[in-house]
């Protein structure tokens, strides 16, 4: 499998523009592909770096293994059996030339994978802790597999639609998922927080035009992106903060940081 510097980028520039759609949909992805960026940089070549997804939406290839290219990857599908029905519904997003097709590692649950006890450097969750009913469980799993000094990270939705139902559980805060590390025995580390009131307008509008007929929808999301979507991002960027009641914040998502105690 082809991984240079120029494959791996062409498969980030897929990720941001035909998975995430992070400039004309989901800004707040972009804060998960630039973390995974930042792990796969600062984690030793070879070390071992496992990661639980959904590869079944994708025809069982990993979003993420191209970009962990220097490293001992390990995707594990956690697709539930109920997603079988739907399929790879989500293929057509890495029907693309610039992906990097690298398929799954194995398929498991989340929260008893079979993989080796102390055996992870860095685990990662993106996107899925929500669709996992054993919360217990998952992270319990979690601490068993990553070794010593271990790095975990788990991006996660604030504003999200039920989706994939119904194996969608819960919307955590970032102290609520600190809280439920601490308990596993995890070290939490830190969280960041990425969007705000103006982007999580945005994206009920998007869902919200959904629920129109086609001929409708058409017409009314053009008006969206051209009038409302620009706006709303440059309000975005000029009122980060809520002048009123200053222990308020509306971010869309957020990403944790954590270790298992050395």
């Amino acid at each position: 499998m082809i991984t240079s510097p120029e494959h791996i980028q062409r498969h980030l520039e897929m990720l941001e523009q035909k998975v995430f759609q992070v400039d004309t949909k989901w800004p707040q992805f972009k804060l998960l592909l630039q973390d995974c960026q930042e792990l796969a940089a600062t984690t030793t070549a070879g070390a071992t770096v496992v990661c639980l997804e959904r590869t079944l939406l994708y025809g069982g290839i990993s979003l993420f293994a191209p970009l962990f290219a220097q490293q001992n990857f390990v995707s594990v599908d956690c697709s539930p059996d109920s997603a079988g029905g739907r399929g790879a519904y989500n293929q057509g997003m890495v029907d693309d030339a610039r992906c990097v097709p690298i398929p799954t590692t194995m398929r498991g649950r989340a929260e008893a994978t079979g993989l080796p006890s102390d055996s992870t450097d860095l685990l990662l969750i993106p996107n899925l802790v929500h669709h996992i009913a054993d919360q217990r469980g998952l992270f319990a799993e979690v601490r068993r597999l990553l070794k010593s000094g271990g790095r975990g990270y788990v991006f996660e939705p604030l504003v999200r639609e039920l989706h994939q139902a119904p194996d969608d559980y819960l919307r955590y805060t970032p102290y609520g998922l600190a809280q439920v590390v601490q308990e596993a025995g995890l070290v939490f580390e830190r969280h960041v927080p990425v969007g705000g009131p103006f982007t999580a307008v945005a994206y009920c509008w998007l869902q919200a035009l959904e629920y129109f007929p086609e001929a409708e929808r058409v017409g009314m999301e053009q008006w969206f992106r051209e009038e409302q979507w620009p706006k709303l991002l440059r309000w975005e960027a000029e009122h980060p903060v809520n002048l009123k009641r200053k222990h308020t914040s509306f971010p869309t998502a957020f990403a944790i940081h954590f270790r298992k105690p050395a």
